[in-house]
């Protein structure tokens, strides 16, 4: 039975020993097992060899920390030195760079003078790089970097070759990019000078001739000739009267054409639709027209008036009447003299109230067609009226 007891002391201590150097298992092992370790094995005298051993097998604090700290006051130093060595690194190629910038602009400063003018920059930058750099391109390189202006690089601005050739690439990009925009810009205004020639051969808005001139004032005489109907009184009152008795006699032939009013009108409405005409003409052309219209309005107001003053006995109203007609062939000839003298000046007459503003409703220009020939829009010409009014 003793030597059972030994047996079973002396292995259990060999566990003990076993498991302080696996720490995780022992410890798994005394969870699962907690009631065979203290009731089968343990007794009053090997309880105090068990306490020995695990005292012996446990490591010493004070040895433990002693080590630690000597490990980080190493890597401390070891980091020390790191950063020694990188600030000795960098103040040595620091040095290399401002050695070799000085080499560089000594050969720059030909005239040792402490700073590099724009010819000594092209003849270094020359030798640099093995070709020719053009004299606008090293102004631009002395401009980017000439921090005070004096007109010259010192040693502060020079830097390095490296940079001269970098800023120097840099300007080449910016000149190209530059080129490429302005040849864009010349296509474009190429191509907007085709659409305009195509858009001029469309409509004849050229400056007018002398033909163009005198052909203009032709289309007045439409309105001139149905204002005559108004000089009716006029012509009764002066029986010896050479111009009033002419005007009677063209009035007779006039109205003698059937339909001489809507043929007239028919024919200068068609002209007025043929692009080859000069613009100058195409507007008489349209004011004529909108002129003969607004001859209808004081002929309907004679009416109502001479129907009202004899539906009521008003007298005087013939006398109203006859003024009111010629006042009517009065502005006619008023309006045709200054449209007339302005068309063979080389002038548009578009100050006539309310009828210039009809007629140049209806004008075509070139900047009504697209880029394909169709007919879009108004024209410039009534766009700019309408702006202006709302200014």
């Amino acid at each position: 039975m003793k030597i059972q007891m030994q047996t079973s002391t002396l292995s259990f201590l060999l566990l003990l020993t076993f498991s302080q150097a696996f720490a995780p298992s022992s410890r798994t092992f005394r969870t699962q097992r907690p009631d065979v370790t203290r009731s089968a094995f343990v007794t009053p005298s090997s309880s105090s060899v068990l306490r020995a051993t695990a005292d012996s097998a446990l490591p010493d604090p004070t040895q433990s920390n002693s080590s630690e700290a000597d490990e980080v006051q190493r890597l401390r130093a070891m980091a020390q030195k790191l950063r020694d060595e990188a600030a000795s690194l960098a103040a040595e190629q620091t040095k290399k760079v401002s050695d070799a910038a000085m080499k560089a602009f000594a050969k720059f400063d030909l005239n040792h003078d402490g700073a590099i003018s724009v010819d000594e920059l092209k003849i270094g930058l020359e030798k640099a790089t093995k070709h020719e750099i053009p004299q606008n391109r090293i102004e631009k390189l002395v401009q980017k970097l000439d921090a005070n202006g004096d007109g010259a690089l010192q040693m502060e601005e020079f830097a390095s070759v490296d940079r001269l050739k970098n800023q120097l690439d840099f300007i080449v990009r910016e000149e190209k990019a530059v080129a490429l925009e302005e040849a864009k810009r010349v296509k474009q205004m190429e191509e907007e000078k085709q659409v305009q020639e195509m858009r001029m051969a469309l409509v004849n808005d050229a400056e007018p001739t002398a033909s163009d001139k005198v052909v203009s004032v032709l289309p007045y005489l439409f309105p001139l000739l149905d204002s005559l109907q108004y000089a009716g009184p006029w012509v009764t009152s002066h029986p010896d009267n050479a111009l009033a008795q002419a005007a009677a006699l063209v009035f007779t032939l006039y109205r003698s054409i059937s339909l001489s009013g809507f043929l007239a009108f028919f024919a200068l409405s068609f002209l007025s639709s043929d692009l080859s005409l000069n613009r100058l003409v195409r507007f008489n052309i349209q004011q004529a027209i909108y002129l003969d219209f607004a001859l209808f309005v004081p002929g309907l107001m004679a009416a109502l008036l001479g129907a009202v003053g004899s539906g009521l006995g008003l007298p005087g109203t013939g006398v109203v009447t006859e003024y009111l007609s010629d006042g009517v062939v009065l502005g006619t000839l008023a309006t045709i003299a200054y449209a007339s003298a302005t068309s063979l000046l080389g002038s548009t007459p578009d100050q006539v109230p309310f009828v210039s503003g009809a007629a140049k409703s209806r004008m075509v220009t070139p900047d009504m067609f697209d880029e394909e020939g169709k007919l879009v829009g108004l024209s410039r010409g009534v766009e700019d009226d309408d702006v202006n009014k709302e200014e």
